[in-house]
């Protein structure tokens, strides 16, 4: 059980406030995360960075090849999105093309489908953020899946079986605990 302690500065001074013990930080190398390929469809690949099923917030890496998407999704929650290389752009928004610098900001509620040109002379790579879940369709309007954190873990551990990564690493979300007086 982590309990919050008072914080000191270098010299030993105690600050006004109290704050989580960190022994270490909490940090992944990407070069040590293995890609999980086609895990969201033909050429929609990933590399889990923050899974924290307890709140609710999932951080990956993901890569597109090509010519590759994903289905119309709702977010339940905010999104934010980092294009690293590559160039992608929303089915529905199709004059907004996001290229290498570009930052995105998804509002909850907000709804489109994810699509890498077939133009493309590279794989796209982005960094994502999302809070809450992405509620796919499919192409009738029907429910197709959800997304989550809690998703991602369970695609994380069998497709890594599957495809022979050995151990996958990333950052979690903490325990549940109970505080008694």
């Amino acid at each position: 059980m982590t309990i919050p302690v008072p914080m000191r500065t270098s010299s030993g001074a105690v600050l006004p406030f109290v704050a989580l013990p960190q022994g270490e930080l909490l940090t992944v190398n990407i070069s040590g995360i293995p890609l999980i390929r086609d895990a969201l469809g033909p050429g929609v690949h990933f590399q889990p960075l923050r899974l924290d099923i307890e709140s609710g917030v999932w951080v990956v890496l993901a890569t597109f090849s090509p010519g590759s998407m994903v289905p119309l999704h709702y977010h339940t929650g905010v999104a934010e999105v980092y294009t690293l290389s590559g160039k992608w752009y929303y089915l529905e928004y199709p004059d907004q093309p996001q290229t290498a610098g570009s930052y995105l900001f998804e509002p909850g509620a907000s709804a489109h489908t994810f699509v890498c040109p077939e133009s493309n002379t590279e794989d796209t790579v982005i960094l994502v953020r999302v809070e809450g879940a992405n509620i796919n369709f499919s192409e009738d309007g029907s429910y197709h899946s959800i997304l989550d954190a809690a998703a991602i873990r369970y695609l994380t551990g069998k497709l890594a079986g599957e495809q022979k990564l050995g151990p996958v690493n990333f950052i979690t979300g903490g325990v549940a605990e109970a505080i008694w007086d």
